[in-house]
């Protein structure tokens, strides 16, 4: 009786043996043609990685039809050649933040949530055991030039994944130290003046505190307060500037239309420092790593304020309209430069009530719904081009990012 039993079950048991092997081959088979496709092509010298923090597709469509109209042009950042999506979950939730999703792309590992680059396990506040470098660290060890800019504190958790290691992200004067001490990246631009310049009464979580300016200026970084201080220093060939244009995050874009009582003009916008922070890296000829983050395009999702999402979206597409002329420029640059657009995570879930029938044109505001003021976990988006762009069109988890960067780093 057993046997007959067992005779009957043969089938589905070699069915089930059959899948393994296949499961099995198809995934060496893949690796190795990665591998074999990796090698053949022209590496990446240059590597920039655009941020839009907590922008969901539907802020896309929000921005596009505020600036062309519902029947217009697509934004810039549209037009890359490689779309995917990706998975975004935390180590310990389905719903990640800023820290962890940002480490898991620069070091190709889950962390928790609130932890930046850094393991910790005990919950000591130590970094246990440590990664090994973020993929920022790993360009720098190469001899390249490296940029961390973006709208929010520098310190932040996003910009903090690639250029330090601390156990919590509320470390941002730690974080601050790393960056000048440590990492010691090339052009360090957005907000952030508290963190760079504390006192003991002003100490961070790690308990860290120090006047970092007067260190990055002692190690040959020009520090500048302004626009205009900017535009000196990378005119005057400057190849390390420390860009600090706000004691916290920097003015909202929508206050740069609508001029209002906390408007600094002096303040330069995403656009002028990306362009800036390319001006100096392309000055290294073994070529770069650049993050550029549109920040605040998050905060105005916590707030559930379109206008001011609306106005964070489109200033970041300006900011990627500024990369892809630069790249434009020279052959050599569309060859061997990888982009990547990639949101960390949506906030808000935003959807568009389109109140009755029609089309729009531009400058409508289009009517928004919102399911909270948090993040949310659905997959986002990822737009891409240029070598090892063609691994990113199609459903990753934000570690693979990670590996398509390392793999094609030159």
């Amino acid at each position: 009786m057993f046997r007959e039993r067992f005779v009957r079950k043969r089938p589905f048991l070699s069915a089930l043996l059959f899948l393994g092997v296949f499961l099995v081959l198809a995934n060496f088979s893949a690796k190795k043609e990665y591998q074999s496709k990796s090698g053949s092509r022209p590496g990446a010298t240059n590597i920039i990685f655009m941020v839009p923090d907590g922008m969901g597709l539907t802020d896309v469509t929000a921005a596009r039809i505020f600036k062309n109209g519902s029947e217009g042009e697509i934004l810039h950042l549209e037009t890359l050649s490689t779309i995917g999506y990706q998975r975004t979950h935390a180590a310990d939730s389905l719903v990640t933040d800023s820290a962890a999703a940002a480490s898991a792309w620069a070091n190709g590992e889950k962390f928790r949530r609130g932890e930046i680059s850094c393991h910790d396990d005990d919950q000591d506040g130590k970094c246990q055991p440590t990664p090994g470098p973020t993929i920022l660290e790993t360009a720098k060890a190469k001899g390249k030039s490296t940029a961390l800019v973006v709208t929010s504190t520098v310190t932040d958790a996003t910009p903090a994944a690639f250029g330090a290691h601390v156990s919590s992200r509320y470390c941002e004067n730690e974080i601050a130290r790393q960056y000048i001490q440590l990492t010691k990246v090339d052009v360090i631009l957005g907000g952030g003046l508290n963190h760079f310049n504390s006192t003991g009464e002003q100490a961070d979580k790690c308990g860290t505190f120090g006047n970092f300016i007067a260190e990055a200026e002692n190690n040959g970084y020009d520090v500048v307060c302004t626009g205009q201080e900017l535009n000196s220093a990378v005119a005057k060939g400057s190849q390390k500037i420390l860009g600090l244009f706000s004691p916290k995050g920097k003015t909202p874009e929508m206050f740069r239309v609508n001029p209002a009582e906390h408007y600094r003009k002096e303040e330069p916008t995403l656009p002028q420092m990306t362009a800036a922070a390319l001006e100096v890296l392309e000055k290294d000829k073994d070529g770069f790593f650049l993050l550029v983050e549109g920040s605040q395009i998050d905060w105005a999702n916590h707030r559930n304020d379109v206008a001011y999402q609306v106005a964070e979206t489109l200033a970041f597409d300006h900011s990627v309209q500024v990369v892809l002329h630069w790249i434009n420029e020279k052959p050599n640059r569309v060859q061997h430069t990888l982009v990547i657009i990639a949101p960390d995570h949506e906030t808000g879930g935003f959807a568009i009530n389109a109140n009755g029938v029609g089309t729009y044109e531009p400058g409508y505001l289009v009517h928004g719904g919102w399911t909270t003021t948090g993040h949310t976990a659905g997959d986002v988006l990822v737009w891409s081009q240029g070598p090892g762009s063609e691994y990113l069109g199609r459903a990753v988890d934000n570690t693979e990012i990670y590996k398509v960067m390392r793999e094609v780093l030159k």
